[in-house]
């Protein structure tokens, strides 16, 4: 860079190749350093907390049962006549034995259970077999040995016979299927639509590339990076994750890409040379820049206070790609620009000066409305945002994983057999474990299995089993309703003390209960989901306003600007849930959705409130507030919508994906972000600061103009 004595600042052709050599040569260090991505890629920690009831329960079970809590899988057999079930289900499990497969520890049908166990319903055309599994379903011995199973019961599966492999082992394997896959289908679904509406925005085939070219080396850079970090143990990266990362880089690094090329054109009407006008363009966004990925990074580091495992891993890798990102809008971006020159407008000329400063007739109008119906333009906003958060009134969260695949599969249909034939409990029974100081009698395990049968939501006991030292009884309860149901979830504190209730007028010496099982796993994460979005909303929202404050240098803004971010939330929440569950039928709101999309909401919306307030504290420099406001709408306005049209687009791509989550999940970030694009950042911010007058950004109050000092706003 020159000195200012020597003339304007500029970033030479010399210095951008050496930047681009760097960055080549650094990308190709990496990627042949670091392993792949898949082969350090872990499956999503679904569990609860180590130390919640559930967990406690699974680890019991290993201890005095000797195998592990996997989860077992269900297989259901029926036909139109008991003879033909019995013999299809016989045959079923003779194969399953004889086949030895390595993940299996027992299997359990009604020619070896006791008659009471319920595995055979009542007119005995349908029978259901309870596979007990070992290991982990991110295993391959655990996945292959469900594939079996299925191959298995496809084959007995002949005339009238129906089979299926569900339960929970069904269930989870499936969602593996479901979710693998996806990655490319997103990945260019997502590449696709940014080169459209790039196009569209800019018409310009070279400024499409330098966009691409950065968020593709940010995604090398990433990846192998965090490819190492994992290797090393120290991140973990799980199959959303790394979906979730690939929408991430492609709209925050178009979105950088945006803002960079809007105050290029801009500097490109001031110096011909486009040395010095890439070097000028770098000056004047250098502070949104930095204060947009600082707040970013803050947001998704808040995850790190989450207890619930998938989010506390969510966090590290998603910060290291928006850090990547960065250093690309840093140093390449502009390395890119000054060697493309003024044929990065191509096939267009570079913009004149009467052109770079002409306004979007929409825009003026929008500052005009601003700032000369102030009051008006603030009642219909929060009257619009208000109607949408209703959208929230009676929310639930769902946990049915079955009910969230958007395809046809296997477990789902066997779930559906299961519930027409045995209930719907009978997918995922709970495990009620009682442990005592000494060793129970059968009269004691009477006297609570019979306070057990008769407590609320529950249909029936299935089998009852004692440790090789008597003192822990584990009983299988089945509920009367959908395991992973709210109301199953909030029959549990029943299932304890029904149990503690029997247990004390059989006299079991100090007895420890535990539930555990799927519905019990479910209420734990519930409970920990619940505090997390409390937590780490709280904990996001005052590192984002304490970035806010000192890039601003104010007090005040920060605290209206994070109001408006709360009020976008809510909005954006209840317009999904309106479209989702009311609309669409879907049972709940994915379990993890909401905090995902308070995370990604808040840290990636301020980001335009950014842009806009830097651009409005630049102005004052030069006018009194309401020219100043007027100016940074007219002249963010254009970029920083058509910016958020693409990060809206990119997040929607996870529409296409299989998953309700995901589905729910951009359809969310779609629509916040666009309120925030459209409403909140055009109209609801700038009525705030037009209403506030000089004291938005109190206590800094701007200086006076030569001969306009008297002037307010």
């Amino acid at each position: 860079m020159k000195s200012s004595l020597q003339g304007p600042s500029r970033i030479s052709r010399r210095t951008a190749w050496l930047v681009l050599i760097a960055w080549v040569f650094a990308i190709g260090a990496l990627t042949s350093m670091a392993p792949t991505l898949d082969s350090v890629k872990t499956n999503d920690n679904d569990d609860p907390p180590a130390d919640s009831m559930s967990m406690r329960a699974a680890a019991l079970v290993k201890k005095e049962f000797g195998a592990d809590s996997a989860p077992p899988a269900i297989i259901v057999v029926r036909s139109d006549s008991a003879a033909t079930t019995r013999d299809a289900t016989a045959q079923i499990v003779s194969e399953i034995k004889g086949a030895r497969l390595p993940a299996v520890i027992r299997v359990a049908d009604s020619s070896t259970a006791p008659s009471d166990a319920g595995l055979v319903n009542e007119d005995r055309t349908a029978e259901s077999v309870i596979v007990a599994l070992t290991g982990s379903p991110g295993e391959d011995d655990y996945r292959d040995t469900v594939a079996a199973l299925r191959d298995i019961t496809a084959d007995a599966a002949e005339g009238t016979v129906e089979a299926a492999v569900t339960g929970p082992a069904g269930i989870v394997v499936d969602a593996v299927k479901v979710f693998g896959g996806s990655d490319k289908v997103l990945l260019f679904g997502t590449i696709g639509l940014v080169v459209l509406l790039l196009f569209a925005i800019y018409r310009s085939p070279v400024l499409v590339v330098v966009a691409l070219v950065g968020v593709g080396f940010a995604m090398r850079l990433a990846e192998g990076a965090g490819a190492l970090l994992a290797d090393a143990g120290l991140m973990q990266i799980s199959g959303q994750t790394s979906s979730i990362m690939t929408v991430l880089l492609f709209g925050v690094g178009t979105d950088y890409a945006l803002i960079v090329f809007a105050r290029f054109r801009e500097a490109m009407a001031d110096h011909a040379d486009p040395t010095v006008a890439v070097a000028s363009a770098m000056r004047a966004v250098a502070g949104a820049l930095a204060a947009s990925v600082s707040t970013i990074v803050a947001a998704v580091l808040a995850l790190l206070a989450a207890v619930t495992p998938t989010l506390h891993d969510f966090g590290p890798y998603l910060a290291l790609g928006v850090a990547s990102m960065a250093a690309v809008a840093f140093t390449l971006t502009p390395a890119l620009l000054v060697l493309s020159g003024r044929f990065a407008f191509w096939p267009r000329q570079a913009p004149s000066t009467q052109e770079a400063l002409s306004s979007s007739r929409i825009w003026n109008r929008v500052a005009d409305l601003v700032t000369g119906a102030p009051r008006r333009v603030l009642a219909g906003a929060l009257a619009a945002l208000v109607v949408m958060s209703a959208g929230l009134v009676g929310v639930q969260q769902s946990f049915d994983l079955v009910s969230g695949f958007r395809i046809d599969t296997e477990s789902a249909a066997g779930q559906e057999m299961l519930g027409q034939s045995f209930g719907p409990g009978t997918i995922a029974p709970s495990q009620v474990l009682v442990r005592a100081e000494s060793p129970l009698d059968e009269e004691q395990v009477g006297s609570i299995a019979g306070a057990l049968e008769s407590a609320p939501d529950v249909d029936r006991l299935g089998s009852v089993r004692s440790s090789a030292d008597g003192r822990t009884v584990a009983f299988d309860v089945v509920l009367d309703t959908n395991p992973y149901s709210p109301q199953a979830m909030d029959s549990l504190p029943g299932l304890t003390d029904a149990a503690s209730q029997g247990a004390r007028r059989g006299e079991v010496d100090r007895p420890q209960v535990l539930v555990g099982g799927e519905t019990s796993a479910a209420a734990d994460t519930r409970a920990a989901l619940d505090r997390d979005l409390v937590v780490v909303g709280l904990l996001m929202l005052l590192a984002v306003s304490v970035i806010l404050g000192l890039v601003l240098r104010s007090l005040l803004a920060p605290v209206y600007l994070a109001v408006t971010l709360v009020l976008s939330y809510a909005a954006t929440m209840g317009l999904t849930t309106f479209l989702t569950i009311t609309v669409g039928g879907d049972l709940g709101i994915g379990n993890r959705v909401a905090v995902y999309v308070l995370v990604f909401l808040v840290a990636l919306g301020v980001d335009y409130t950014i842009f806009m307030m830097t651009r409005y504290r630049q102005e004052l420099a030069r006018s009194v507030p309401v020219d100043a406001l007027r100016t940074s709408i007219v002249r963010t306005g254009g970029v920083i919508s058509s910016a958020g049209v693409i990060l809206a687009g990119t997040f929607a791509v996870l529409m296409t994906q299989p998953i309700r989550e995901l589905y729910q999940f951009g359809l969310a970030m779609a629509i916040g972000i666009l309120l925030d694009t459209f409403l909140v950042r055009p109209l609801l911010v700038p009525v705030c600061i037009r209403l506030l007058g000089r004291h938005a950004l109190w206590p800094t109050r701007p200086n006076p103009l030569p001969d306009q000092s008297v002037l307010t706003s």
